[in-house]
Order: C-alpha cells, then sequence, then structure tokens
C-alpha cells in the first residue's frame, strides 16, 4: 500500500517505539496537530497497519519500500586541512578517543539494518583493508584520478549505487546514531538549522532545498552535513547526472552534491532533514581534531 507522508511519519515513528503510543505522545513526537494525529491513525488503522498504538505486520510491509538499501562512503580524498596526521592516514581511518571516525558511522549503518556497505577509496586506498576485521561486509570501490578531480569522482564510481541509498562523507564524528534511519519517504539531506553561517548552506522553501551557497544568513538556512538519502527514481536520475556534470566543462572541479542541488536541481525535490548541532561533528582541521582529543595535542 503506498502511504502519505503523514500515514509514513506516524509507521516510521511506531517502528522505532517498543511499547504502544497515545495520540498525546505522537503529537509531541511528530509536531503535527492532534486531529490530524487522530485521522492518519484512523486511516492506518482502516488499512490494518497501526492496531491499539501498535505497528501491525501489514504496517511494517507497508513501510517496506521505503526501506534504505545501501550506504556509500565517499573516502578517497587526502584531507589536506588534517596533515600531518592524514600524511600516513586516510581521514576517515584517523582515531579519535582511541575510534577510527568513521567506525561511527558503520555501527550506526548496522544498527539501522544497513549491511549492504560500499567504500570509495583513493589515498592511500590499501590502509581501509584493516577494516574488514570489523566490517567484513564492506565492499571497496576504487577512485583511480581522486588526486585530480574533486569529490564528484567518487560519485561517478558509485553512480549506480544510489538509489534507496544513503550518500555518507566518510569523516563525520557521529555521536547520535539513531539520525542514521531504517526508512525515509524521499530523498533528503541532513543540515544544521541556523540563523547564519559562514559554511557550506542550503535554504529550504517548506522544508525543500532551493539554494545550496557558501554563507547565508535568515530563517530558512541550514548548515550542510554531509548525509543524504536518495529514493529509487532520485538515484537513477542521478546516475545519469552525475556523469553528464563531470563530463562537462570544469565538471571535475564540482562536489557530487552539487549536482541535484545547483547543476540539475530542476530535476529533484530534495528535502532539508534538521538534526542538532551535538549529533555529528566534521572534524576539519587537526586543531579541531586536537581541541577534540587532547592525545593529539603535544
Amino acid at each position: 500500500m503506498a502511504l502519505n507522508k503523514k500515514q509514513f511519519d506516524i509507521l516510521d515513528l511506531l517502528v522505532e517505539e517498543d511499547d504502544s503510543l497515545t495520540q498525546r505522545q505522537m503529537e509531541e513526537r511528530t509536531g503535527y496537530s492532534l486531529g490530524l494525529i487522530n485521522k492518519t491513525v484512523k486511516e492506518l488503522t482502516e488499512m490494518g497497519a497501526v492496531e491499539k498504538g501498535r505497528i501491525t505486520a501489514a504496517g511494517m510491509d507497508a513501510l517496506e519500500p521505503y526501506r534504505v538499501k545501501r550506504a556509500v562512503f565517499i573516502a578517497a580524498g587526502f584531507g589536506s586541512r588534517m596533515v600531518p596526521i592524514t600524511f600516513n592516514t586516510p581521514k576517515p581511518l584517523v582515531r579519535v578517543h582511541g575510534k577510527r571516525i568513521i567506525d561511527g558511522l558503520l555501527d550506526a549503518c548496522l544498527a539501522a539494518g544497513i549491511n549492504d556497505i560500499y567504500i570509495v577509496r583513493g589515498y592511500l586506498s590499501d590502509l581501509f583493508d584493516q577494516l574488514l576485521y570489523k566490517y567484513p561486509m564492506i565492499k571497496f570501490l576504487e577512485n583511480p584520478v581522486y588526486n585530480e578531480a574533486n569529490n564528484i569522482s567518487s560519485a561517478l564510481v558509485a553512480r549506480y549505487l544510489l538509489s534507496n541509498a544513503y550518500v555518507f562523507e566518510a569523516d563525520l564524528l557521529i555521536s547520535n546514531p539513531a539520525i542514521v534511519k531504517k526508512y525515509h519517504y524521499t530523498s533528503n539531506f541532513l543540515g544544521i538549522k541556523k540563523q547564519r553561517s559562514d559554511d557550506w548552506v542550503v535554504r529550504a522553501k517548506d522544508g525543500i532545498i532551493y539554494e545550496e551557497t557558501v554563507g547565508a544568513e535568515g530563517d530558512d538556512v541550514y548548515q550542510m552535513v554531509g548525509i543524504s538519502y536518495w529514493n529509487e527514481a532520485d538515484g537513477h536520475k542521478l546516475s545519469q547526472d552525475i556523469q553528464d556534470v563531470y563530463q562537462s566543462p570544469g565538471g571535475k572541479e564540482r562536489y557530487w552534491e552539487q549536482v541535484p542541488l545547483v547543476y540539475r536541481k530542476e530535476r529533484y525535490a530534495v528535502e532539508v532533514r534538521e538534526c542538532r548541532e551535538s549529533d555529528i561533528i566534521e572534524i576539519d582541521t587537526f586543531n579541531e581534531l586536537k581541541n577534540i582529543d587532547k592525545t593529539y595535542d603535544v
């Protein structure tokens, strides 16, 4: 059965709960009005997807088309702003408090039932083999031009794997694994709500991204986090659009997410998915690493 967004949100909420929820609790968790919750729960009950505040087997079946099938990690770059530590270690493999940065993301994927995992590697690629001891399910993709093109070259290597898939920057230090979810209703990009940012941001209207830029201020600004999800239809479009943009003049210098958010944005309606600043950290520089993990401050 096809679900509308409100029906999906209720079922997605219930699947995360060990116990039944009252409609008042659903209102608090979703932000929908109590009247809307009541209407939606009634619809789901009539569909057989919900019974007495719990999701049913039919409800689980209804969620299945929205399940995340795989995860693709972009991990080919040098990490120049993290020197000297990246001279001998790719940035995703740098340890913070004894744990590799990428491990938190991989653990979050496995906790969400995402076992089909690909890592696009390039710089010091052989060192990623160490991950196979803990994560034998990983499959590696090789980016032979990582040192002469931007990360769009890594997306090009993985372009046929992007349907129903997460795409992760592999150097994000995650502190809230719950932001990696089993189900998504549509394509989205993770962002932190900001009144002002000098970083890469997106602007969104009614939840849909309409601009990507560097630096902005206003009520519609979200600082970009390098985690996105792409539904089946958008993943198929990306497989062609990434190649077309890459082969266009100056295409090798693009960032891969500029394909759906800038250069082919008329073909996509990408939602912004809000997270908190405390959920995830991108460690950009060696000084930031030293501030987080004092063992490097020597």
